[in-house]
């Protein structure tokens, strides 16, 4: 049987294994080569690509909490070393998933669920450190590697939210209560403050009454001879009465009306100033 040359070619950022005859013969970097047909063939080609490989794993934690942990593993193969890597690992994804599931279930089951969310970069360098010398014997450089999941079930899911939302509800309650403290005590302070000025108010305005009324005497008695303060102070009561008549008139009031009140009320008048008189 004549043998015959037969191209083959290797794509960028591949490799191919070599075999004559079964046996290895060499790697094929990209571009094209001649290989001695049948004797000689491509019996295999490797990526030398970044790949991932996502992996989810179920272990449960120190409080007994069973929950899914999601690892994204980033490896490629070393060119140096494709032929540990084609020959002496029938299934490296398999092999890789392997170790992540044996890192995880001793990583995971010492920490409470609270502290596996706050470690997930702890559990990720557990795992990069275990494949890394492990995986680099066989030909395949790992990257990087990631936690980019971990749940729990619905039903633990569901309470924590629970357990959030009533802190949080509590905290709010708190706050409610102290803004409605601090309003009842901001108002109970104006409140005060607006009775106090209008005591004072009052007291200026009763103040100001007396002193008017103190010079329209002194005004009317010098000026008029013959009047004493007496006839001054029945003219400002009998003023004063019309006065509160107009008043009570223009409000659709009934009064009843009796001159004589005017006189009543000057005797009473008198006799409170001679008693006030007679304790001083």
């Amino acid at each position: 049987m004549a043998d015959c040359c037969c191209i083959q070619c290797v794509r960028t950022q591949e490799i191919g294994i070599v075999e004559t005859l079964g046996e290895f013969n060499r790697i094929l970097g990209p571009g094209c080569a001649c290989l001695v047909w049948p004797l000689q063939s491509i019996v295999g080609r490797l990526s030398l690509r970044l790949q991932q490989l996502d992996i989810m794993c179920e272990t449960k934690t120190k409080d007994n909490v069973f929950v899914q942990v999601g690892v994204a593993v980033q490896y490629r193969v070393v060119s140096d070393k494709s032929y540990d890597a084609y020959y002496r690992l029938a299934n490296p994804r398999g092999q890789i998933e392997s170790y992540v599931f044996d890192v995880v279930r001793s990583t995971v089951p010492k920490m409470d669920l609270d502290d596996a969310f706050e470690s997930k970069d702890t559990i990720a360098e557990a795992v990069l450190n275990q494949l890394k010398d492990v995986m680099d014997d066989y030909g395949y450089e790992i990257h990087e590697c990631l936690v980019t999941d971990l749940s729990p079930d619905s039903k633990v899911k569901a309470s924590m939210n629970e357990i959030n939302a009533s802190k949080r509800l509590k905290e709010a309650a708190t706050h409610k209560a102290e803004a409605d403290k601090v309003r009842l005590i901001k108002g109970a302070e104006a409140d005060a403050e607006a009775k106090y000025l209008s005591g004072v108010g009052v007291a200026r305005q009763r103040k100001a009454i007396a002193q008017g009324l103190q010079t329209s005497v002194e005004e009317f008695a010098s000026e008029i001879s013959g009047t004493t303060p007496k006839d001054v102070m029945d003219i400002l009561l009998l003023t004063q009465y019309f006065d509160v008549l107009h008043t009570v008139g223009a409000n659709s009031l009934i009064l009843e009306h009796d001159p004589q009140v005017v006189g009543a009320l000057q005797n009473q008048l008198r006799m409170s100033g001679a008693g006030s008189n007679k304790k001083r």
